[in-house]
C-alpha cells in the first residue's frame, strides 16, 4: 500500500490557514445586524433627548429668604435662562400653613427678581408630609442622549447584503450628543434673529452715494499683512 506523503505548511501558510479557519467558523449575524434595516444607513443612530429636572429645595424660615437661599436662586435662574425652559415652577408644601405659603410667595418674587419673566413662573402645591416641608423650586430639562458605542459587534465579513455595519453612525451621533450646548435645538430649530435694519441701511445708503461698502482692505509690507484694526 502506498502511502501519500504528507503537505508540508510553511509557518506564514499555517497561520493564514488558521485565521481562515477561525473567520469561516465564526457566529454572527450579518454586518449590518438582526434587527430591522434603517431606511437609509446613516439614520440608524439619530440624536435623542430625554426629560431631566433642575430642582433646588429650600427651608421655612419665618423671616423669609436668607442670603444663602437668594444665592441659591440667583444660580437656579442663571441656569433657567440659558436652558430656555418654559416654566420655573415654585411648589409650596400643602397643608395651608400661612408661613410656608408667605415663603413661596417671597421665592416667587426672589426669582422675578434674578429675571425671570412673572408669566413664566409658577406657584403651585405638592403632597407633603409636614406643613413646614422646604418649598421646591426648580424646571424640567432636556438632556441629549448619548449613544454607547462598540458594545456589540456583528461578523463584518458577511457583507453580502453590501449594509452598513450595525454601529455605523454611532459615534458621530455621540459626538454631536455631547457637544450641543442646548438640547432643545434637538428637539426644535431656534427661531431666525430680527435683521440688523440700522447697518442696512448705513450700507445702502453709502451705495447710493457711490462709495466703499466693503471693509478696508489690509496692506500687505513684503510678506508681512499690517492689519489696519490697531492705531
Amino acid at each position: 500500500m502506498t502511502r501519500r506523503p504528507l503537505l508540508a505548511l510553511t509557518p506564514a501558510a499555517f497561520l493564514g490557514a488558521v485565521l481562515v479557519a477561525g473567520l469561516s467558523a465564526c457566529v454572527g449575524g450579518p454586518a449590518g445586524g438582526l434587527g430591522p434595516a434603517p431606511l437609509t444607513p446613516t439614520s440608524r443612530f439619530q440624536l435623542q433627548v430625554e426629560p431631566g429636572l433642575d430642582r433646588i429645595a429650600l427651608a421655612v424660615h419665618e423671616t423669609g429668604v436668607s442670603a444663602t437661599q437668594r444665592a441659591a436662586l440667583d444660580g437656579l435662574v442663571s441656569r433657567f435662562l440659558i436652558e430656555g425652559a418654559p416654566v420655573l415652577r415654585v411648589e409650596a408644601p400643602g397643608g395651608n400653613d400661612p408661613i410656608s405659603a408667605d415663603m413661596a410667595h417671597r421665592i416667587r418674587q426672589a426669582v422675578i427678581d434674578a429675571g425671570v419673566p412673572a408669566p413664566r413662573v409658577q406657584v403651585v402645591g405638592y403632597d407633603a408630609p409636614d406643613p413646614r416641608a422646604p418649598v421646591l423650586a426648580g424646571f424640567e430639562t432636556v438632556q441629549a442622549v448619548v449613544p454607547q458605542c462598540g458594545r456589540e459587534w456583528n461578523n463584518l465579513t458577511r457583507s453580502a447584503e453590501n449594509a452598513g455595519h450595525s454601529n455605523f453612525g454611532c459615534a458621530v451621533t455621540a459626538n454631536l450628543a455631547a457637544q450641543i450646548e442646548n438640547p432643545r435645538d434637538i428637539v426644535r430649530p431656534r427661531g431666525a434673529q430680527p435683521a440688523d435694519a440700522g447697518r442696512r441701511s448705513v450700507v445702502f445708503d453709502a451705495w447710493r452715494g457711490g462709495e466703499q461698502t466693503s471693509a478696508t482692505r489690509e496692506e500687505l509690507v513684503g510678506s508681512q499683512r499690517v492689519s489696519n484694526a490697531v492705531n
